[in-house]
């Protein structure tokens, strides 16, 4: 396939439209896009089943990080209020949770997918954005639509290039050695 347009000055143009899309009163994270985006060209580029792949498992894995945000927010000081025995309430709440979603993850092949969607959200959450900064469910929403998009993102960065198939050989063009090898 060949571009009329340059994948790198669309998808320059697409990731400068985040901008708009997270930069409003709502507070979106706009980077989210783009961890999505990137997920979809790791699985191999852009096509329908990877999409529900990941639009399945990044918010699997945001759930999982939402439950360590509530039961640390809830039973955070259940080893004691020093900040020793919170952070080990908080090492073993990941390392249950963490396990958890790692063997959720082996049922459909979605743990890297999960993996993105549980970074995003801890990146949302105490990175103070969405519509109510510290509002573990907002955080949630907020992290769910803007990974969602990233998909949509990586198809529209291969269709607005209008790819032209590559002229196939005639069928009374000359044989080369190259085309013998």
């Amino acid at each position: 396939m060949r571009e009329r347009l340059p994948h790198e000055i669309v998808a320059s143009l697409l990731a400068g439209l985040t901008a708009f899309v997270g930069g409003n009163a709502l507070h979106l994270p706009p980077w989210a896009i783009f961890l999505s985006w990137a997920g979809v060209f790791l699985l191999g580029g852009p096509r329908r089943d990877r999409a529900v792949r990941l639009w399945c498992a990044m918010p699997a894995g945001s759930a999982f990080a939402l439950v360590i945000v509530l039961v640390e927010r809830h039973a955070g000081a259940a080893f004691g209020e020093g900040q020793a025995a919170r952070n080990a309430f908080q090492a073993l709440v990941i390392l249950l949770v963490n396990t958890a979603l790692m063997y959720a993850g082996r049922l459909g092949l979605l743990v890297p997918g999960m993996f993105l969607g549980f970074a995003s959200y801890f990146a949302t959450f105490f990175g103070g954005f969405g519509y109510d900064a510290g509002n573990p469910w907002a955080a949630w929403l907020c992290v769910v639509a803007m990974n969602a998009l990233g998909p949509v993102f990586a198809h529209l960065s291969t269709l607005l290039t209008f790819p032209v198939p590559a002229a196939s050989p005639r069928a009374d063009a000359p044989v080369t050695r190259a085309d013998a090898a």
